[in-house]
């Protein structure tokens, strides 16, 4: 029998339309919406549906939009596929995704995790209009080479790696001059290098600004043991305690995302079969990358 788990998309997933059919054929999905609509205090179903997409892909609005996107998402598997919703023995998102995870986990409530998810996108978006600063992909060169070409560039600047994504893909954050000095040293070396449209360096010490209010916000969250698994970003591992589980999501601000890791530990953990649940199909892609042999459909929105 098929170990399953479930995986939930982070920032830049999100795109135009999202949701939009969904909304329309569930109503636990209006409700949804409606919910969210009042805590955030705008419409946040009309962003996701209509746009425009600047206001969408902005991190103040994308966060609580691929969060309760993700979950209309995890809705419409319940009331279509409720034997899959019952087999699922693990979770684990990317970035933002892991917010998803714990929700569907039962460690936090809907409400309070999209009040943490809207007050993580506006410490962060502030972190990042203090510093210039930015992220930029890079596919092709080892973890060992991608290394070398930040420690080439850095100078006096921040410049590291900030997601472990899969093999020949990884994404560096650093000041915004030394992501000009990447993307020319990457280029020069001959792998492919693309500076991506985010607001700063995430999962860098330039997000520490926002490590300081999000540990305040979490301060006043009630987090449970989760009922499963729950894979952090920041060691791969899952936890049970209210302290750690708080504690690594506002280390998570600031340290690596080792994606790859905990997709490798799920999988010598047994898991066979894993759902990426939200938009876009960027999981299902890294998952081909670090193992063919592994199933991953998508279950969009």
């Amino acid at each position: 029998m098929s170990k399953v788990a479930f995986l939930f998309p982070g920032q830049g997933a999100q795109a135009v339309g999202m949701a939009a059919q969904l909304h329309e054929s569930h109503e636990e999905v209006q409700t949804l919406f409606s919910q969210a609509n009042e805590i955030l205090g705008y419409d946040l179903a009309s962003l996701c549906f209509d746009g425009p997409a600047d206001d969408l892909n902005s991190t103040v609005h994308s966060q609580p939009a691929l969060f309760v996107a993700s979950l209309a998402a995890l809705m419409s598997l319940k009331k279509e596929s409720p034997d899959v919703m019952e087999s699922v023995a693990a979770a684990a998102g990317l970035s933002l995704g892991e917010y998803t995870a714990y929700v569907f986990a039962g460690s936090m409530s809907f409400e309070d995790g999209l009040r943490l998810v809207q007050k993580r996108g506006e410490a962060m978006q502030a972190a990042a209009d203090v510093t210039p600063s930015g992220m930029v992909s890079v596919i092709g060169p080892s973890i060992n080479e991608v290394h070398a070409l930040c420690d080439q560039v850095r100078g006096e600047d921040i410049m590291q790696i900030a997601n472990f994504l899969c093999p020949g893909n990884t994404v560096c954050s650093g000041h915004a001059a030394a992501c000009e000095r990447l993307l020319a040293a990457a280029e020069e070396s001959g792998a492919r290098a693309v500076k991506l449209t985010v607001a700063g360096a995430f999962h860098t010490p330039i997000m520490q600004p926002a490590d300081e209010r999000l540990a305040e916000a979490l301060q006043g969250v009630g987090i449970q043991s989760p009922r499963l698994p729950v894979i952090s970003n920041v060691d791969g591992q899952s936890h049970a305690s209210s302290s750690e589980i708080k504690d690594l999501l506002v280390k998570q601000l600031i340290q690596p995302v080792r994606w790859e890791d905990s997709i490798r530990a799920m999988i010598a953990d047994g898991f066979t079969h894993f759902y990426e649940i939200g938009p876009g199909r960027v999981l299902r892609g890294l998952m081909r990358r670090i193992d063919r042999g592994v199933n991953c459909d998508n279950i969009a929105c």
